[in-house]
């Protein structure tokens, strides 16, 4: 049946739907195309036909076989109905399209071969007539039609997988390029600013022993300073824009940093999640990474816990000398209620504190609780003892 006006939903019934109107094909020629003198002979034969059209998509081969010893108990006990042979014709057709190895000649052979042999057998010469060349031709030709089908079919499922491979290898294709590109540029970036800063570096010292010697050429120094610096500014706004991502092309807001918690811990008592807040210490404005690298961790923590967590959490803040420690803990949920999570949360705020030069650690403490700890150095004397630390390990 043509898929052009077959219903989608109802693609299930299709294949079925269609063997039933072959064998019902099959059974109109047994009883009606040809001349038995045996009426009953022709009822069990169209039942047998149709029990056999029925089965010849799952079981191609068997069925081929059984009609062939059909043919043969048919013409040793009387001279079958011509509609046997239009029935042994499709059954070549089924056993070509749907049999698991592509033998259509195989196939129709020896199912006219069978029928013929019995022929032979049991009325020797006065068998041998036109009559089964034509036999032969509606049994090579079912068998022909069959396998021209199956050709066409994988022909267009060939088609259509490499249709969708090469959209795939298309669409993976345009990723690696822009990648590629980014990482050009982002090269061309720190070339640039690395040649930049170098040159305010070395005018900066020239700048030191002018004030000493000279103090009256000092301007030109610093307007080469000032020259640098402005071009620095220049090549990272126009290349860091490129590496943006196009859907925040046109966001002004500056980044996030501890200052904005707040916002975050309102946002998430509107959803219901209730959070506690405290601080340690005396608050004071940290290094933009850290502010930043603080804020998402705590925003990643608080969301895992609302995820996975059974209701609320407590943040604590706390400020030292050299370093701000971040204690995200909530209550575990039950096991039957928590949802699996995919690792990825843990893997961005690990890449967040190791972008600031800090530690983390994640896991289950002691009282049925949850907690994330990331300490953030705010000066390279507590960067430098941070690293010589273990990192813990965490979910």
């Amino acid at each position: 049946m043509s898929s052009q006006w077959w219903p989608r939903g109802l693609d299930r019934y299709r294949g079925p739907l269609s063997d039933v109107v072959l064998a019902t094909i099959g059974v109109l020629f047994v009883l009606f195309v040809g001349y038995t003198a045996v009426p009953r002979v022709t009822m069990l034969l169209s039942v047998l036909c149709a029990v056999l059209l029925l089965a010849g998509r799952r079981c191609p081969v068997p069925a081929l076989l059984a009609a062939a010893a059909l043919g043969m108990a048919a013409v040793a006990v009387h001279r079958p109905p011509d509609g046997l042979f239009v029935v042994a014709g499709m059954l070549a057709y089924s056993t070509a399209l749907y049999s698991p190895r592509r033998r259509p000649w195989f196939f129709a052979l020896l199912l006219w071969s069978s029928i013929m042999l019995a022929g032979s057998l049991t009325y020797s010469t006065d068998w041998w007539n036109t009559e089964q060349f034509a036999t032969f031709a509606l049994i090579a030709g079912g068998a022909v039609w069959g396998d021209s089908v199956r050709l066409r079919r994988a022909y267009l499922a060939e088609v259509t997988e490499r249709a969708r491979q090469a959209e795939e290898t298309r669409d993976a294709e345009a990723r690696r390029r822009v990648t590629d590109e980014r990482l050009r540029i982002a090269r061309e970036l720190h070339d640039v600013v690395a040649h930049h800063v170098a040159v305010i570096s070395v005018h900066a010292g020239a700048a030191g022993h002018v004030l000493r010697d000279d103090p009256e050429k000092v301007w030109p120094v610093l307007g080469h300073i000032r020259t640098a610096a402005d071009t620095v500014l220049s090549e990272m706004k126009s290349v860091v824009g490129v590496l943006r991502d196009p859907d925040d092309a046109g966001s002004t807001e500056p980044a996030p940093g501890v200052a904005r918690l707040p916002d975050l811990l309102a946002g998430l008592h509107a959803t219901g999640f209730t959070v506690r807040h405290r601080h340690r210490g005396e608050p004071r404005p940290l290094p933009a990474v850290v502010d930043l690298a603080a804020y998402r961790i705590v925003q990643e923590a608080l969301t895992n816990a609302h995820r996975h967590g059974a209701g609320d959490a407590t943040v604590e803040l706390a400020y030292t000398a050299d370093t701000v420690r971040l204690d995200v803990t909530n209550r575990v949920a039950a096991s039957g209620g928590a949802r699996a999570g995919s690792g990825f949360g843990l893997i961005g705020m690990r890449e967040r504190a190791a972008a600031a030069h800090g530690t983390i650690e994640a896991g289950p403490v002691p009282g049925g609780l949850f907690r994330v700890r990331a300490v953030l150095p705010t000066d390279d004397r507590a960067a430098h003892r941070l690293r010589a630390s273990t990192p813990g390990t965490g979910r």
